[in-house]
């Protein structure tokens, strides 16, 4: 009879939340008839999320745990959510561009006495903006290499009796 005064001069959000923990509290305890109640994380989400609904000096009487479970459980919910994970999976620089790739391939093609730096140098003049040891590593991953390329050049004006020019050209660059 005490009680009754005590209900109605509560918030209206505690009196719709109390039903909601003890109905969440009896679909538990029937899923599990038999051994210890064992609540999922699902569960205890549930509860934590009621217990901001609920004045904090009921909740040893709504709660089928003790407040200070019901917080450990809320503390573990906002760890979990604010452990930056999505941050972590994206780990190192990120790759480059597969179109500047490309263009650095296309260059060394084209411009076989270049080396990285002379690449980087004209990409840098084009307004791509990249270091001359990426250019190294792209080069290198596809295995071009301007110093095979200089003899590549040695050999074909060996064999067409250019052997001169093209060691001059090979000091120049």
């Amino acid at each position: 009879m005490l009680s009754i005064p005590a209900v109605l001069l509560r918030r209206d959000t505690a009196k719709d939340a109390e039903p909601l923990v003890l109905r969440h509290e009896h679909t538990v305890l029937r899923r599990q008839l038999k051994g210890p109640v064992r609540y999922e994380s699902a569960d205890r989400f549930w509860f934590s999320a009621l217990s901001s609904l609920i004045p904090r000096r009921r909740w040893a009487g709504v709660f089928p745990v003790t407040p200070g479970t019901v917080l450990a459980w809320h503390r573990k919910l906002i760890a979990k959510k604010w452990d930056y994970s999505a941050r972590r999976s994206r780990t190192g620089r990120p790759p480059t561009v597969a179109a500047l790739r490309k263009l650095v391939l296309r260059l060394a093609g084209e411009n076989p006495r270049w080396g990285h730096r002379r690449i980087q140098g004209e990409l840098a003049r084009l307004g791509h903006p990249i270091a001359p040891s990426t250019v190294w590593g792209i080069l290198n991953a596809a295995g071009w290499s301007t110093g095979f390329a200089l003899l590549r050049l040695a050999v074909l004006g060996c064999e067409q009796g250019r052997l001169s020019r093209t060691l001059s050209a090979c000091h120049r660059s």
